[in-house]
């Protein structure tokens, strides 16, 4: 029988570990599933030895767990003996790995949550379920947090993802189309799937064999010491310059000829290997110079550790702790005089795998460290790490839920300055980009064009409201209310009917919402089964409406839906206020505007503005009004203009906050100004054409 693992365990090959990866990616199981099979009951209890299983019995998990039945034979025994200490021998097969090890270890690659893997890992190994773990038990969840960590760039003493160790190259394998050459063993790479490991920071590109070679190192992304900020120099990178002009001479980069010309990580010249000898050795960030926070602008700080549990947060994390250096110093930043560096946080779960395409992209636009993968850690370790930056900007990858998850963080951050938000728009929906000029969603647009519109991006304010819910007193409890904030828009009635029809079959049967087109049929259907059933008829009898203390009037009409609208757009674009014609709007500022307004004849020259500390209230007729709303034929109902609501219902309604639906029994409802958050409008898209030429 082996001994424990040892934390220096045999590192697989990076194309084994990507290879891996992927099989995990599409596994339904979790390795808890797969557990119970090596019970005494279980299918899989023959192969299980007291702790430890044997080859066949690994063979056999990686089986079961993986749900595939040709798992490669050559990885399945590489993996097998990456878990043993000795080295491989003729008698290997004989040889046996303990089954919690090799179950930690395929947690920690699953997703979910750093608090869940910690929990199950501990549960693994804590035998006597006292709740305490032996020093040998805490080794060896350690030693396969190494085993992982060698791939992921996990800082493990807090099982969170980083780039910590600086120079550590990010790999993945990629198809090139055209001829590319290995920067270790400058050979061609061969193949007709994909052919090589390219980091994403730097582009640098070996065969899989030669990633063990002692490769060059990545990219710098700080510097060592505070004396060595504000020199500025060149990171070349030999290569695979995609036979590109020179930015020195203009002539042709002949890169098919060999491992020919150099690229610059940060201003991205490209330049011939005698041109680039020839450059100033001072670099100047290239065309993204505003955003772009460079290594010579952060360097490491010896900072005395706070005690968590005397400033009363215990059992938190210190954000600063997940940009730190190897040996413990912390990383500050000194930003480059008339620049405005960009804080980037990406939902990688967005838009399909859009997220995770434009999480790589930005990682060689920019410093990997402004670079934030949601998934890991949340938004608290980048707000943190650029708190005391006085002119900075964030950019937020996602949907309008994301969006709201860092406006809800800024605010909890207590920063002294509030930056400015820009939005790239993953997946659909997608109100509050479009109203703010920069789409309904990322059609993989050059980067590059996105981030010139942020610097030429002008800040306007955006208004957000406090949404207080209270169920009446011996009701039982329904739904949970989605969020406290609304920044989009709130609606009781028809259209919160379908979305929540539609939000609980995708709960019940994702396999069945895979797609845009999938979605919109399903979308369609259940807005043609809610025009037939009319669930919500005659709302009006189901509830009262107060406008800063003013009750409306919602006998005269027929309504079977109530939307409260702070921004201009709906479910995918639709405006429900309608448009107001220039010549017709009301010429009042929002602080000479009444706190409300419920004149039908002023209502009908009134706008909306996202800044105003107004709301708009408009009433919705039915599922098929909503069609023609959708289609542009016609608007809501205008209602009210006000600064303050409260809705009574009398019985359980659907309802919704910027697109999460939730069932609701009576309640009272209180809609307040909470704040104003700073967002950047993208510049007006140029005309072209002839019949748009001035």
């Amino acid at each position: 029988m082996s001994t424990p693992t040892n934390p220096e365990v045999k590192e697989l090959n990076p194309v084994d570990f990507i290879q891996l990866q992927q099989y995990i990616e599409y596994c339904s199981l979790k390795v808890k599933d797969v557990l119970r099979e090596f019970d005494a009951d279980g299918s899989l209890a023959r192969h299980r030895h007291g702790e430890c299983i044997n080859e066949e019995g690994f063979r056999l998990f990686l089986k079961t767990y993986l749900e595939v039945e040709d798992f490669p034979l050559a990885l399945c025994q590489r993996l097998f003996r990456s878990f043993q200490n000795s080295e491989p021998t003729q008698e290997d097969s004989a040889k046996e790995v303990f089954l919690k090890d090799v179950s930690c270890y395929f947690s920690l690659l699953e997703d979910g949550q750093p608090r869940d893997k910690l929990e199950f890992a501990f549960k693994l190994y804590d035998r006597d379920g006292n709740g305490v773990l032996d020093s040998s038990e805490v080794d060896r969840i350690i030693a396969q947090m190494m085993h992982a960590a060698e791939y992921l760039g996990w800082d493990v003493s807090e099982l969170r993802p980083m780039t910590q160790k600086d120079g550590q190259h990010l790999w993945r394998m990629k198809h090139f189309n055209k001829p590319v050459y290995c920067n270790v063993c400058q050979s061609m790479l061969l193949g007709l799937r994909k052919q090589g490991l390219c980091c994403t920071c730097c582009k640098y590109t070996v065969h899989g064999r030669c990633a063990n070679k002692n490769p060059a190192p990545c990219t710098r992304t700080y510097v060592k010491s505070k004396k060595e900020t504000g020199v500025p120099a060149h990171d070349w990178v030999s290569g695979n310059c995609d036979s590109r002009k020179c930015d020195k001479c203009q002539k042709k980069i002949k890169s098919f000829q060999g491992l020919t010309g150099k690229h610059c990580v940060w201003c991205h010249t490209m330049c011939h290997d005698d041109c680039a000898d020839q450059e100033p050795t001072e670099c100047t960030c290239g065309p993204l110079r505003d955003h772009i926070l460079p290594p010579w602008a952060i360097y490491p700080v010896i900072k005395e550790r706070t005690n968590n549990v005397k400033n009363g947060c215990s059992g938190s994390t210190d954000d600063s702790e997940l940009n730190t250096t190897p040996d413990g110093q912390v990383l500050q930043i000194s930003p480059v005089s008339k620049t405005h560096p960009l804080l980037v946080f990406v939902n990688p779960k967005s838009g399909g795998k859009q997220g995770e395409r434009v999480l790589r992209k930005f990682q060689y636009l920019l410093n990997p460290r402004q670079v934030y993968n949601l998934s890991n850690g949340g938004p608290g370790p980048g707000l943190s790490f650029f708190r005391n930056l006085q002119d900075y900007r964030i950019l937020v990858c996602g949907g309008d839920g994301t969006v709201g998850w860092i406006l809800d963080a800024i605010d909890k951050a207590n920063l002294l300055e509030r930056p400015p938000v820009a939005v790239l728009p993953l997946g659909t929906g997608n109100d509050l980009a479009r109203c703010l000029r920069w789409g309904g969603g990322y059609d993989g647009e050059d980067l590059s064009r996105i981030l010139k519109d942020i610097e030429g991006s002008s800040q306007v304010l955006m208004d957000r409201w406090s949404v207080q819910v209270i169920t009446d007193e011996n009701q039982e409890k329904g739904d949970p209310v989605p969020y406290e904030i609304i920044n989009n828009y709130f609606s009781i009635g028809v259209d919160a009917s379908i979305a929540h029809r539609f939000h609980t079959m995708r709960e019940k049967h994702p396999q069945k919402f895979n797609s845009r087109m999938k979605n919109k049929l399903w979308y369609f259907e259940f807005a043609t089964s809610e025009t037939i059933s009319a669930s919500c008829k005659k709302l009006n009898e189901s509830l009262t409406i107060e406008c800063c203390g003013t009750p409306l009037d919602l006998s005269i009409l027929s309504l079977e839906g109530v939307a409260v609208l702070n921004i201009p757009s709906m479910h995918g674009g639709s405006n429900l206020w309608g448009e107001t014609k220039k010549g017709d709007t009301k010429g009042v500022t929002s602080q000479e505007e009444p706190e409300v307004i419920v004149d039908p004849e002023i209502l009908k020259v009134t706008s909306q503005d996202l800044s105003d500390r107004r709301l708009e209230v408009v009433g919705l007729e039915g599922a098929m009004e909503m069609g023609q709303i959708y289609t542009g034929l016609k608007s809501a109902v205008r209602l009210a203009k006000t600064s303050q609501i409260t809705i009574r219902t009398k019985k359980a309604l659907p309802m919704q906050i910027d697109g999460e639906p939730w069932m609701q029994p009576p309640c009272t409802i209180h809609i307040t100004h909470k704040n104003q958050a700073s967002m950047l409008m993208a510049p007006q898209a140029k005309s072209t054409g002839f019949f748009n030429y001035k």
